[in-house]
Order: structure tokens, then sequence, then C-alpha cells
């Protein structure tokens, strides 16, 4: 079963607390939801390989380390999931972004794509999908679903605030995929939305109602 783990950092949590304020303006909330990722990305990224190489310094030459292996690639949910992309790109400009599009058919309930643009070599990167809020566990586990049927192999959930609900809905769906929240909230309202959350996040972020 996959892992599930809370950062819960003093400065995450100070900054969490503000994004949840209804008085937080866009330009603050976005700012502030870039800024969290970027201290989440640290966490999600402990594992992450490393090789030895040889540099030399202005003094002499030594050994010291750098990353190998896989390669990163970001993948948000549109809308609200590109708001930590910035973020994170600023620890790790190298990676690779992709974007994954989905709605569910009222009728059906079923999920359907309106846009996914990856990298070619998915399938060999460390692939973060990002999202601020795991409600239900529908979106990210159809896009979880989707990025594997591209070929992704090795991929990790991150989201700032995470309903019991949608956890144990994603645990469910993709049990090898890890997951990262910032807090885990009490629960869901019978209109699906996280108690006590922060609200709409894409609405917040982009200043739509």
């Amino acid at each position: 079963m996959s892992k599930v783990t809370q950062i819960s950092h003093p400065l995450i949590l100070h900054k969490l607390s503000i994004i949840r304020d209804k008085n937080t303006g866009s330009k603050d909330f976005r700012d502030l939801v870039e800024e969290v990722a970027m201290l989440m990305a640290y966490e999600v990224t402990r594992d992450i390989n490393l090789e030895e190489v040889e540099i030399e310094t202005p003094i002499c030459t030594t050994k010291c380390k750098m990353l190998s292996g896989k390669k990163l690639a970001i993948v948000p949910i549109l809308r609200a999931g590109l708001g930590m992309v910035g973020g994170m790109l600023k620890l790790i400009p190298a990676a690779k972004v992709g974007h994954i599009g989905l709605y569910r058919d009222e009728k059906t309930l079923k999920p359907v794509e309106y846009f996914c643009k990856l990298p070619q070599d998915i399938g060999e990167r460390e692939v973060i999908v990002t999202d601020p809020m795991l409600a239900t566990g529908g979106s990210s586990s159809d896009a979880i679903t989707l990025l594997k049927k591209r070929g992704a192999k090795s991929i990790r959930l991150m989201c700032l605030i995470a309903a019991p609900e949608g956890i144990e809905a994603v645990r469910q769906s993709h049990p090898d995929v890890d997951i990262y929240v910032a807090s885990i909230d009490e629960k869901l309202n019978e209109n699906g939305y996280i108690v006590p959350g922060l609200g709409d996040a894409g609405d917040r972020l982009f200043g739509t109602k």
C-alpha cells in the first residue's frame, strides 16, 4: 500500500494558515501556494538517487554528489495544479512539465480527457502530480490512470490539503503511488468540499467564481 507523508514544517503550516483565510486575496494566495509547493518539494524529492561525480573547486579536485538516474517531470492537474508548478521549478529547473485536463461526464460519471500533453520520455521520468486539493480523490485517481496508460511508471502525488476520503480513494485505486500532503483535514461536506479546507483553489488562484 502507498505511503502517506504529512509535511508539517512550521513554515508550511504558517503559510497554509494564511492560504486558508477567506480574506487572503488572489495575488497573495498564488504567491503562498507557490512558496508552500517549493517547501514541500524538499520532502517529496528526499529519496531521489544521487551519483558521485568529480569536480574541480578553486582549491583542488574533489568528489561530490549530484542527481542521477531518472529525471523529473511535474504534471499539474488543470487548472488549480498550475499554481504549484512555479515553486517546484525554482528548485528543480531541469524538470519537464506536462499538463492533464479532465472533467467528469455528468451522465456517465466517467472521466473525460480534454487536454493531455506530456514529455515524450514520461516513462523514464519520476513523475510528481500536483493538485492543491485532494477531496474525493476522483480527479487525482483518473489523472494517475491516464499517466500510466501513457507509459509513466514512477508516480507520486503532491497536494496541499487532503480529506481522508480522498487519500483512501487514491490508495485503493493506485496502491503504488505515494501521497504527500501539508494537511489532512477533517472530512468532506455534503457538497464534496474539504472541511475546514480553503474553498475552491482554482477560483482563489485565478480570481474567478
